[in-house]
């Protein structure tokens, strides 16, 4: 019988022998591919089983030993393949990639609590962090005060490279719990574990992957919930409770919330005309039953907990008086005042799911009554319990279940997660234009200029009128849009304040494109007041400054907006959430299509700190009397941004970068520890938003420990970037080098993508950007227009596609070249000096060593061999050879670039987990690729056969679930 695919698979090679502290995760992989294999074989024949292996090893033979026969002998027997065996092929290395992330995952968790138990920290732990704050003489109780001003929120977003359906996400949960269990079982209970894992991959090779319809926002937001019932609302509360244990007396009266969810699904119409009103109410009602459940629950779970009678221990008077206002009249609870109090409570939360969302409470010990008017009058219900418990020696009661149940009132209330609005500048235009035509102001605003369309707006925003004329019939895109801004307006008083505060604007260009949105929220009673007397506005307007254009015209814009009359007195006036505050969204995919990795993350750091030095100035003029936000200049001087604390207290306002980092390299990615310790100086202080995209979200979250860490990372690096100040304003010579690397990474960049004939065309025939367009992964359409030209297509797309052919472009192209002209700017003498600057560059500057290292991980990522399969789909020959001979010159390019700067001929010498990684999966990640390759070339072929193009159609979407899953951050 030939060898398990599983086991041949995860034999530890001699090359890469496995050490004992990986064996645990060989066994675990090895573990889950026997069982997957088994269950091949039961169900699709001994015969699929022994192709499928037969495969793996043809697909090895030409990854590692770039053998010509393996290779002839691949394309061959692909190409004999039918569409049913190609389809249960695709199904098997697609699985075997999912079962891996599993283990890995437990891998992970495992490794980290052996070096928990060794007593040693690791990098981007809260222990970690605290130690360094301690060891920096930052006092617990200026950690808590830093705290009370911070504001960390992760942002659920739902973007086309989301591949997973809720079904498969949920028997994998199930998995990686079973696969938990094993290192706690008996022997004996060791057999029923593996018939429970088994039953689990049954189920999963009998689902379907793929859905049949296009992924609706209904199930996006579907999706999207199920996160927050296995991560989110559980390991939230238990991150707080360890950093107030962490930071001891300094925290014992609890830390303020700070780290808030954030979520796009339901509220972003940006290039998705399926996000409606009635979306957008259906989201917030989806968000607030999901969490007022949970919060039923919790509170049922403390009825059974808190059996304490008043005969054996006393309660407070506020606790005997919420008992007595219960309508528990049951005799056996008379002398029981928890149990009877959270009968009451229960009824009342009970009738406010059903007044906010329709829904009926799981159980009830009374009838539904008095529904609490905010989350505010449960959590002081609550408190009142946690205060008799704490007096009367109930500290223990209190821990386990009700100081959670608090803080998680306290963080999620009835709204689960701010929902942010986003749509884009020119469809904003669009209804004022309508709005001014139709009331007769403006007959043709868009033609305006800036300056006249600043003054037209003004003037609106200082007239107490509404602009809609009674009886007028508007086009069905302003009434859409206006009905958005009314449902945002009715969820805030339905849901509270914190259901929905920001409203982005996408493609921000002008000071028009702000004030635009000031007017629609004026429009729908979400503006208060004249701009230029009393004016409040309830949601944040928020500019995304995407383009690298955009990006350079970011700081001058946002100057120009505050200097208009009345708006620095608005911000100040209007924050709902009691300070002022800004929020400026970049955005790191749009730029990085326009101008390539290395331009779009400078322009970025540029952006950024051109607009910190903006607010500070803004805050200073504020405060003549004596106003810095700069460093500190002594070593008793206050942490680097207490200054703009005191001043954002007297009336300043704070600003919060809000980063839409997707899940690429190419577009932001990689880790948000190392991200953010490598911003620049002064653009955290304690506040920052960032958006979690696609799969990412699910090998972030779906597994509650590893979110647990991962939501763990940001709030240690974001005390670390606060407080201990790890970066500092770089030399001039760093700036003047990255000012000429970037000049030159956009021009090689830009001469490939735009400027290379027919290039459009190479990519659309030498990626799956056609099939992942058609694919049912997402709500959103690939491109805003019905073009192939590179300009319109959604970034998203773009790296996805480039990552499923294995050369991730966008998260290397331009660099070597860069690097190279550079390095002999001034001939051969000056190279010497420059190779040695940018080796110092590497060594002592965070954000150029951070973008360096992502780099490295992307190209280790990337193979040049699958590439060229893929360049075979081109159909012209002269056109493939031009283009990837190009492309493989630069890769060559970068790759040399890396090894001089870094020292480090081999990639990812400092990952040995990822390395590990990437030695388990791609051998099994590599025939999909081949797979798909072989089906693409059929489906563009046009077979007639409608029965079989089908059956090639799901096979090719099945791949590319497959490989998304296998590289985890490709979208």
């Amino acid at each position: 019988m030939s060898t398990s695919p599983s086991r041949a698979l995860n034999r530890p090679s001699q090359r890469h022998p496995a050490t004992d502290k990986d064996r645990p995760l060989v066994e675990d992989i090895r573990l889950l591919g026997r069982i997957l294999g088994d269950v091949i074989r039961e169900q699709e024949g001994s015969a699929m089983f022994d192709l499928i292996e037969q495969i793996r090893q043809l697909s090895v033979a030409f990854r590692r030993h770039a053998d010509e026969s393996a290779d002839k002998a691949l394309k061959k027997l692909l190409k004999g393949l039918s569409g049913e065996q190609t389809v249960s092929v695709i199904r098997a290395f697609t699985y075997f990639s999912h079962l891996a992330n599993l283990a890995e995952d437990r891998h992970h968790i495992r490794r980290r609590a052996v070096h928990e138990r060794a007593g040693e920290l690791q990098a981007g732990s809260l222990p970690m962090t605290l130690q360094r704050l301690h060891k920096a003489g930052i006092a617990p109780v200026a950690i808590v005060e830093t705290l009370a001003q911070a504001h960390i929120s992760p942002v659920l977003t739902a973007h086309p490279t989301e591949v997973q359906r809720k079904s498969i996400l949920d028997a994998e949960r199930a998995i990686a719990r079973l696969l938990a269990e094993r290192e706690h079982l008996l022997p004996r209970e060791l057999a029923d574990n593996e018939l429970q894992i088994r039953a689990r991959v049954t189920q999963l090779w009998q689902t379907r992957l793929l859905r049949f319809t296009k992924l609706t926002v209904a199930d996006e937001i579907e999706n999207s919930l199920s996160y927050y019932q296995a991560t989110f609302l559980a390991e939230i509360p238990r991150l707080y409770r360890d950093l107030e244990e962490g930071l001891g007396e300094a925290a014992a009266a609890g830390v303020a919330p700070f780290l808030r969810m954030g979520q796009w699904i339901g509220g972003d119409r940006d290039g998705n005309p399926n996000v409606v009103a009635p979306t957008l109410e259906l989201a917030l009602r989806s968000q607030a039953e999901m969490v007022l459940r949970h919060h039923l629950t919790q509170l049922h779970l403390l009825g059974g907990e808190l059996s304490m009678s008043a005969i054996l221990t006393e309660v407070t008077p506020a606790m005997r008086a919420l008992a007595e206002r219960s309508p528990d009249t049951n005799a056996h609870r008379q002398d029981e005042p928890y149990r009877r109090a959270l009968t009451g409570m229960y009824a009342r939360l009970a009738a406010t799911l059903q007044q906010l969302t329709g829904g009926e409470a799981a159980r009830h010990a009374v009838a539904p009554q008095d529904p609490y008017a905010s989350a505010d009058e449960l959590l002081a219900d609550l408190r009142t319990i946690e205060t008799s418990l704490l007096a009367h020696h109930g500290a223990p009661l209190a821990r386990e279940r009700l100081k959670p149940l608090i803080r998680a009132v306290q963080v999620f209330g009835f709204h689960l997660a701010t929902v942010d609005l986003r749509q884009s500048s020119d469809k904003h235009e669009e209804v004022v234009a309508e709005l001014l035509a139709t009331a007769r102001i403006e007959p043709d605003y868009s033609a305006l200029p800036e300056d006249a369309k600043r003054a037209v707006l003004l003037r609106q925003l200082n007239d107490a009128r509404p602009l809609r004329v009674p009886g007028a019939t508007y086009s069905a895109h302003t009434q859409s849009e206006l009905a958005i801004f009314e449902t945002a307006r009715w969820g805030r008083e339905t849901f509270g304040a914190q259901a929905i505060r920001h409203a982005i604007i996408s493609h921000t260009e002008t000071v028009s494109d702000l004030l635009e949105v000031l007017l629609l929220q004026k429009e729908t009673g979400l503006m208060h007041g004249l701009l230029a007397e009393d004016a409040t506005a309830d949601l944040v307007v928020v500019p995304l400054f995407e383009t690298i254009e955009d990006l350079r015209n970011a700081a001058p814009i946002m100057r120009a907006y505050y200097d208009l009359p009345g708006v620095r007195a608005m911000v100040q006036r209007g924050a709902a959430s009691g300070y002022s505050e800004q929020d400026i969204m970049l955005g790191y995919s749009d730029s990085n299509k326009d101008g390539g990795i290395f331009t779009s993350n400078w322009e970025l750091y540029r952006a950024e700190i051109a607009l910190v030095e903006l607010f500070d100035s803004l805050n200073a003029e504020n405060h003549p009397e004596g106003f810095s936000a700069g460093p500190p200049q002594a070593e008793t001087a206050p942490p680097r941004g207490a200054a703009t604390r005191a001043a954002v207290e007297r009336g300043g306002i704070r600003l919060r970068m809000f980063h839409g980092r997707g899940g690429t390299v190419g577009r932001g990615g990689g880790p948000s520890y190392q991200a953010i310790l490598a911003q620049p100086p002064g653009t955290v202080r304690g506040q920052i938003r960032l958006t979690e995209q696609g799969e990412v979200i699910g090998s972030k979250y779906a597994n509650p420990e590893i979110g647990r860490r991962n939501l763990e990372t940001l709030v240690a690096a974001t005390l670390e970037a606060t407080l201990l100040q790890p970066t500092r304003n770089a030399p001039k010579a760093f700036l003047e080098a990255a000012a000429s690397l970037s000049a030159a990474s956009m021009a090689a960049y830009r001469a490939l993508v735009y400027d290379t004939p027919r290039f459009a065309d190479y990519f659309f025939a030498a990626t799956p950007i056609r099939e992942i367009a058609e694919l049912n992964i997402g709500s959103r359409p690939a491109s805003r227009k019905a073009t192939q030209r590179i300009e319109d297509l959604r970034a998203i797309p773009w790296g996805f596609s480039w990552g499923q052919c294995r050369l991730t472009l966008p998260g290397w192209y331009g660099f070597g070249s860069a690097v190279h002209d550079f390095l002999h700017a001034e001939g051969p003498k000056g190279l010497p000096a420059r190779k040695a600057l940018l080796q110092k560059m590497f060594k002592q500057w965070p954000f150029f060593s951070t973008l360096l290292s992502n780099m490295d991980m992307v190209m280790a990522k990337s193979d040049l061999a699958l590439a060229t399969r893929y360049a075979e789909l081109v159909p012209e020959k002269k056109l493939r050879e031009k283009v990837f001979a190009a492309i493989e010159a630069e890769w060559h390019r970068t790759t040399e670039a890396l090894t001089l700067i870094t020292g480090e001929k081999q990639r990812l010498v400092d990952n040995a987990a990822l390395q590990r990684s990437m030695r388990h999966r791609f051998p099994y990640i590599d025939p999909l690729h081949h797979l798909q390759v072989e089906l693409i070339r059929r489906y563009r072929a046009g077979e007639s056969d409608p029965q079989r193009d089908e059956k090639v159609r799901r096979g090719i979407h099945l791949s590319i679930n497959g490989i998304a899953a296998g590289l985890r951050n490709t979208g």
